[in-house]
């Protein structure tokens, strides 16, 4: 926890400062070699790592740090994620692929994993993550996933959301059984449902709004059977939008348009098609917000140790040491000095207590 608050970015890190000190404050001792470590992680437990975790979401939502949406309701984000790839190393749960270069062709050994993430008004919340087994595709992580969540906190969520690939009928059709709503990306591999769901659209003249600089062009029509899968029912919604950007170079405006489709079984009574197009949009909280910062600052894409649990405990605890930040950041530090310093600016104070404790004589 020490190397990944302080952002070390490896156990090999936190080993140099073995041999500089020999206590650490923090520690209340000597510091474990980097082996030592990496040999502990992979003899751990990830239902107590897990537990951590869903203990502080617990604590969180009873001292009321979990707030719905401002539509009312708390979205789970399910996501598939690409860590480290290697040429030479593997072990038993590492997906393959053949990569043709100059050489020739190489097999290529990596890891990917579901990652879960809580969306409320405030910010977010990792939960847990899955990996993907060898022969398997992400739906099926994603499914043990979503079962182990239902089971550990279901009061948690209210919708599953994820993009294309979650329109899969097995997925569907297990939140449903337990009462939640599922929200996802419709693309054209739905073919049926979207051709039946654009040609109702072309008949029906839109909802004009605008948010911002940017102008939404909204459908929404319930009651599509198209699908027959999913067992019940959809509800699709369609967003056109276009919004105005000034270039920095040349300083014209110009406009750029997207457009989107979500397929739900959220009913108008529950949802109306704004709330739908902002769960929706939501879903991209954990590419552009976690994964990026996960990656950049938190180093979860290096590898601490190739061992199939180790894997599993290091990501674990970077969720956990991701978690524990952003809510001391939130709930601890008073909004003067929010507002005076960035995030990264009290990671950097962490790492110096770190550094500076590990002096025998502190400048």
């Amino acid at each position: 926890m020490l190397t990944l608050l302080a952002r070390l970015g490896s156990l090999n890190a936190m080993d140099n400062l073995r041999f500089s000190a020999r206590q650490i404050a923090w520690v209340g001792g000597s510091l474990p070699s980097a082996d030592r470590m990496g040999d502990v992680a992979a003899g751990s437990s990830l239902a107590d790592v897990r537990e951590y975790s869903l203990n502080i979401y617990k604590n969180l939502r009873r001292k009321k740090g979990i707030q719905p949406l401002p539509n009312g309701m708390r979205l789970l984000v399910l996501d598939g994620h690409e860590t480290f790839a290697s040429y030479r190393r593997c072990c038993p749960q590492c997906l393959t692929r053949t990569i043709k270069a100059a050489s020739g062709e190489r097999t290529q050994y990596y890891h990917r994993y579901v990652t879960a993430e809580l969306r409320h008004r405030d910010g977010c919340l990792l939960l847990d993550i899955e990996q993907t087994l060898p022969g398997e595709n992400e739906m099926a992580a994603a499914r043990r996933l979503l079962e182990r969540l239902l089971k550990a906190v279901p009061q948690a969520f209210d919708v599953v959301g994820g993009d294309a690939l979650y329109m899969e009928p097995a997925f569907w059709k297990l939140a449903r059984s337990r009462g939640k709503h599922v929200i996802a990306v419709l693309k054209n591999e739905n073919r049926d449902l979207v051709g039946d769901a654009r040609s109702l659209f072309s008949e029906c003249e839109p909802v004009v709004i605008s948010q911002g600089r940017t102008q939404l062009q909204l459908w929404d029509i319930s009651g599509f059977t198209t699908w027959q899968q999913c067992g019940e029912d959809v509800r699709v919604v369609r967003s056109i939008e276009t919004t105005k950007v000034r270039r920095q170079l040349t300083r014209e405006v110009e406009e750029t348009t997207s457009e989107w489709m979500w397929a739900t079984s959220l009913p108008p009574n529950r949802a109306t098609t704004r709330s739908v197009v902002r769960l929706g949009h939501e879903r991209w909280s954990i590419e552009n917000q976690c994964y990026n910062e996960l990656v950049n600052t938190w180093h979860i894409d290096h590898c601490y140790k190739h061992d199939p649990v180790a894997i599993d405990a290091f990501i674990l605890l970077t969720f956990l040491a991701y978690n524990l930040f952003h809510i001391f950041i939130s709930r601890s530090i008073k909004p003067e000095l929010r507002r005076k310093h960035t995030a990264a600016h009290f990671a950097m104070l962490i790492t110096a207590e770190l550094l500076h404790s590990s002096c025998s004589k502190p400048p």
